[in-house]
């Protein structure tokens, strides 16, 4: 059957992702972009969903995520074992064997304050051989593109506009993408309004419901009232 005029796949499992990668042939996916967590959850900041004083300072803490596992090299061997491609985020904080010389940097564009935040992200990416920037402001209450700000609903998000970057870059039309820690969605909100068919695994109940809350939001136009009804509105996506 064909798919002309249809919208994308966007299937994504509340589950465990080693879990689901052993459920998938060799190679299917055309390109993984992933951002596994390198540290352990009990050394982690959580400032979202609510206001802790750390420090004397108020922050807004996160959710603790139920499952916060730094991955390991059978995770890294699973995914090239289903992905033809790779673009991992955190790349400098593993210690994988056999990692792509390919590096993409995420510049933040931030004001040089003196804390624990990195002014920049790197990931590897086994399509390239030389070093790629993308330069994206991405600090605190700052963000490069203000008029249609971000929420965030994660402790590790990162915008949309990364996302449709790499994609635009590193995929080809008809590519099949996968997330093996979907966190707050960035990725597959990219993906669709691209085109492209996404795949993608949370193992936190929260966040999964968060990502799921505001795909349809972005994406379909659907909003939830305080009642619980859900209400669709007619809206067109700027893509900027």
């Amino acid at each position: 059957m064909s798919r002309e005029g249809m919208n994308p796949v966007s299937e994504v499992y509340n589950m465990d992702c080693s879990e689901y990668m052993r459920t998938i042939p060799d190679k299917w996916f055309d390109l993984a972009i992933v951002d596994p967590p390198y540290f352990a959850e009990a050394n982690l900041h959580y400032f979202h969903g609510g206001t802790v004083t750390i420090r004397g300072i108020r922050r807004k803490n996160y959710h603790r995520s139920c499952a916060w596992n730094v991955p390991s090299q059978k995770y890294y061997d699973e995914l090239l074992r289903v992905s033809k491609n790779q673009i991992i985020w955190g790349i400098n904080y593993f210690k994988f064997d056999n990692i792509p010389f390919g590096r993409v940097i995420w510049d933040k564009k931030r004001a040089g304050l003196i804390d624990s935040f990195s002014d920049a992200e790197i990931a590897s990416c086994s399509l390239i051989n030389g070093v790629r920037m993308f330069r994206y402001r991405w600090d605190g209450m700052l963000q490069e593109n203000m008029k249609k700000k971000e929420i965030k609903i994660h402790v590790t998000q990162k915008p949309v506009a990364l996302y449709k970057w790499l994609l635009d870059k590193y995929a080809k039309p008809g590519d099949k993408i996968f997330d093996s820690h979907l966190g707050s969605g960035s990725s597959r909100i990219a993906s669709y309004k691209m085109g492209f068919d996404f795949y993608a695994t949370e193992i936190d109940e929260i966040y999964f419901n968060a990502q799921e809350e505001r795909f349809r939001r972005e994406c379909h136009g659907e909003y939830r009232e305080s009642s619980g009804q859900i209400i669709t509105q007619k809206q067109l996506f700027d893509e900027s």
